[in-house]
Parts: structure tokens; sequence; C-alpha cells
């Protein structure tokens, strides 16, 4: 049978993992970065800053269990840092103070994991495979979905390397003259995990009926390094993420494996242009809003420095529909759903993304078996018939679902950095972890739980909290109407009394008067 070539780009830790389930299906695999190789320490990030830490949940890591790459979920779980809950910090009467605040019930916990760590695993693996071809340094620059051929620019960079050992580097379908920065890729199905400023998403747009929706919202992160102490330990607990809640913005810090912290400032940008008017202002700003980071974890010259040389970068959130066009190209990950960060599901989304399309794609793969053997022509229309099927399937189901985790890491951002706080957020939590462990048959699970240590699709939790968020409404409200509902009754029966006489009918009647003027001035 033909094997498919599938291009991938995109290295990242999407494109990767989507690389190794084609690959492991036996396909003839190329991937393409615009980046050098992401393992070398050298190659500078597209945002031109460290790479964040992120949160590896159930999502990610059940993802990656169904790659089938024995010793891979093993390896990087060895470089995670458990995270059993949040960690609130404040002060009170000048005293710092801090407050846990468990995941979930029953002890279940994410992962802190460094993204260069996950994606030198996952490019090893991939590397191990003979189906498998790099493509460093090369840019998409234009692409044809009807004919199926791409056209990837070489940076100078790696010219050289390409003239010297062409058989190697050089695609063979790529036929460029001597001297050209530019190659023709062929292919059969191309995957787009070039994150959210896709070039595979613009490409696409000229193809399919895409409509698209892009929101930067009025926030802009900047990243801190707490580094260990004296005595090369964690200077917080390793085992919470730390937030500081400011009400309109937060710090959080997120631990790394040498013993730092990661930390991020999200700020309006008007709060940042105040600062950088005033640069004097930076760590009493801190000082106000979040107690013990500068000097105590961050020393105040170390603070202003980090303040000035990291970037101030924005935060946006995109959603489009198809993800694809036909047979021939799909879109994951932040290419496909851009989110804000502050559920921890942006990578484990995409992750996820990849499975859920290759369980599409594995369902209609006996249709393609099932071609006759002796006739191309018939064998390339299986291909082609089933994968288009199993896109179309896969967009119909994933947009609500990548919708719906859009929604929810929006509004994730309000409960991190005030919610928190709230005494009413805590006891709806503290109602629904009740629910769920001494009623399990309740149904009831916290949404962070839902998100987190599940795999239930995305659009079905929204409903589900929702749902729960009514059934608890509808209970604070009985629950409040008892007492006057006894008080009614109370009334009636003592009216009832009453009224076996004229006078004390008369006498009852005044008194539910008087008392029924005096609530209604209360309420008015």
């Amino acid at each position: 049978m033909k094997k498919q070539k599938v291009v991938v780009v995109g290295a990242g830790p999407v494109g990767a993992l989507a690389a190794l389930y084609a690959a492991g299906r036996g396909d003839d695999v190329e991937v393409y970065e615009l980046r050098g190789d992401l393992r070398d320490p050298s190659t500078v990030p597209l945002n031109f800053t460290k790479s964040i830490n992120l949160a590896l949940s159930e999502r990610g890591i059940n993802s990656m269990k169904n790659a089938n790459c024995p010793g891979l979920v093993e390896a990087v779980l060895e470089e995670t840092i458990p995270m059993y809950g949040r960690m609130i910090h404040g002060a009170k009467q000048g005293k710092l103070f801090e407050e846990s605040q468990s995941y979930d019930v029953h002890g279940r916990y994410i992962r802190a994991v460094d993204r260069a760590g996950l994606n030198k695993r996952l490019l090893d693996e991939l590397e191990k495979m003979p189906n498998v071809k790099f493509f460093f340094d090369h840019k998409l620059v234009g692409a044809d979905f009807r004919k199926n051929r791409a056209w990837f620019e070489r940076r100078s960079k790696t010219l050289d390397d390409h003239a010297q050992n062409p058989t190697k580097s050089d695609p063979v379908e790529a036929k460029a003259s001597k001297g050209s920065s530019e190659v023709e890729v062929a292919f059969d199905f191309m995957i787009g995990a070039d994150g959210a400023h896709s070039a595979v998403r613009y490409h696409l747009m000229k193809f399919a009926r895409l409509n698209y929706q892009q929101e930067y919202i009025d926030t802009l992160w900047c990243e801190f390094h707490i580094s260990p102490s004296p005595t090369n330990d964690f200077k917080l607990s390793p085992n919470h993420l730390h937030i500081w809640p400011g009400g309109e913005f937060m710090f959080i810090a997120i631990p790394s494996l040498d013993k730092s912290f990661t930390s991020t400032l999200f700020l309006p940008a008007s709060r940042f242009a105040e600062i950088d008017a005033q640069p004097e202002k930076l760590v009493n700003f801190f000082n106000e809003n979040f107690p013990g980071v500068a000097g105590d974890l961050i020393s105040e010259s170390d603070l202003r420095k980090q303040y000035d040389e990291n970037p101030h970068l924005p935060l946006i959130s995109i959603k489009c529909s198809p993800y694809h066009y036909k047979s021939s190209v799909v879109i994951l990950g932040d290419a496909a759903h851009a989110m804000v960060p502050f559920y921890g599901q942006g990578m484990n989304a995409g992750l996820e993304d990849v499975r859920t399309l290759f369980e599409f794609l594995d369902r209609h793969r006996p249709n393609i078996l099932q071609a006759d053997p002796d006739a191309l022509a018939v064998e390339i229309d299986a291909h082609t018939e089933g994968r288009m099927m199993a896109l179309e399937e896969y967009t119909k189901q994933r947009t609500p679902d990548a919708a719906a985790i859009n929604d929810l890491a929006l509004r994730n951002y309000q409960e991190m950095r005030s919610d928190v706080t709230s005494p009413i957020y805590r006891l709806r939590k503290w109602v629904e972890e009740a629910l769920n462990n001494y009623f399990p048959k309740s149904g009831f699970a916290t949404q962070y739980s839902r998100v987190s240590f599940g795999n239930e699709r995305y659009s079905v939790v929204e409903k589900e909290v929702q749902r729960q968020g009514r059934w608890l409404l509808s209970g604070i409200v009985g629950v409040g109407l008892i007492p006057f509902v006894a008080w009614g009754g109370w009334w009636l029966w003592r009216w009832n009394r009453a009224s076996h006489t004229g006078r004390g009918l008369t006498k009852w009647a005044a008194i539910l008067g008087s008392k029924t003027e005096q609530i209604g001035r209360k309420f008015t």
C-alpha cells in the first residue's frame, strides 16, 4: 500500500506529538520549523523571552500515552513537579500570610513542566523513527491546498548545510535551483501546529470559508525569575502554584526543577504605562500589591532590571472554524484556538487536539484499508475520502470544545486575580467538593477538577458547571425561603385560631397588617 506523506508545520509540543502519531501509523513524516532546532539552547523563542513553565494535566498526559511510545510519558513525568493547589499570598495588618487552596478534594494535582524539556523529549522520540525528517529554519511562504503543494523559504543560516548535504536535508520533491532559498514540497496531508500567528492558517483562509475571531485582552504579561535560596533550596513551597491576587491584576510563580520559580506579572496595559512613566514607583507598587516579593524573593535592583529587560507581551484569544480544508490540511493547538493562559490548558488542549484528530482518522482508516491494493488510483481515492470524512467530523466536534475552553480560560482570570479571596467562591467550592466526596453519585464536581483531572469534552464541562450552578442557586434560595415559609405558616395558624371570634380576628388582622406594612417598607 502506498505510504502517505504527512507534512507537519511547527515543531513545538503539539506539532511534535502530531508527528509521533503520524509516524507511528507508518506515514512518511516531514517536520518543518521556522526556528532552529528547538533543543539547541541558542535558539531564540519567537516571543524573545524565556519560555514560561507550563501546567501539564490529565488531558496532555493521556494524549501522550496514546502516542504508543514506550517510556515517553514516564520520562516526561520524571521531569515535572506536582502542584497540589494554589498558595494565596497577601498581608494582614502588616504581616505576611499564605493560604493553601487544594485543587481537588481527592488529592489529585497538576504538574509544573519546563516547556523546553518537554519539547526536547518529544523531538528526541521523533528522531529515533526512521520515517521522520526534520527541516529547521524553514518558513512556510505559500501553499496550494488543491494541488497539495507548499513552498518553504530556507533561512540563510542553513543554506550551507543544505548545499553540503542535500540528500539528507532537502525534501525529495524540492528541486530548487542552485543558490535559491526556496523549496517546493509535495504532500498528501498537512498538519499546521505553528502557533497563534500561524502561517498555515493564513494560507488555509484562501481556500476555506474560515470564520475568524481575534481578541487581545487589556492585559500584558512580563516574566520574572525567582532564584533558589542561598542554601540552594526553594524559597517557596514547590508543590503549589503561587498567586498574589490584586483584584484587576496578579503575580504568579511556578516551580522549576532547578529550585527556582518562573514568575509572571499580569497587569493592564495602562498600569504598565504608569510604571514605565515613573519607574521609581515599581518597588512600591510590588510592596503594596504583592507583599513579600520585592526584597524577600527578588532583590529590588533585580526586580527593576528584569522589569526593564524582559518584554511586556500581549495576551491573545483566537477562535476560528473550520479547522480544515477537504482532505488536505488541518490546524491544531494555538493555530486553531489560541487562548489566554489562566487555566493552564493551552498546551493540554493542543495535545488533546492531536489525540482527538487521530481517533477520527483511525475510525475512517478501515475504509482506506479496504481499497484494492493493485489499483493505485483507487487506493489514493480511499485515503482521500476517509481523511476528508475524518477532518469534517473533527472540526464539527472540536470547534465547540475549543470555544468553551477559550471562554473558561478568560473567566478563570477573574477567579485567580480576585475570586480566590471571595467567601462566595470558597463556599461554592466547599459545597461542590463535599457533594462529590460524600455523594459521588450526585455527579457534582468542581469546574477545575472536571477540566484538569478528566477527559470530558470542554463543551460538556461548561454545560455541566452551568447546570450545577443553577441547582446550587435553587438550593440556596430554597434554604433561604424556609424561615419565611415557617413564619407565614405560623401567622396563618394564629389567624385561623383567632378567626373563631370576631374580636380576635380584628386584633390579629390589625397585627398582621402592621407587620406586613413593616416588611413592605424594608423591601422598598
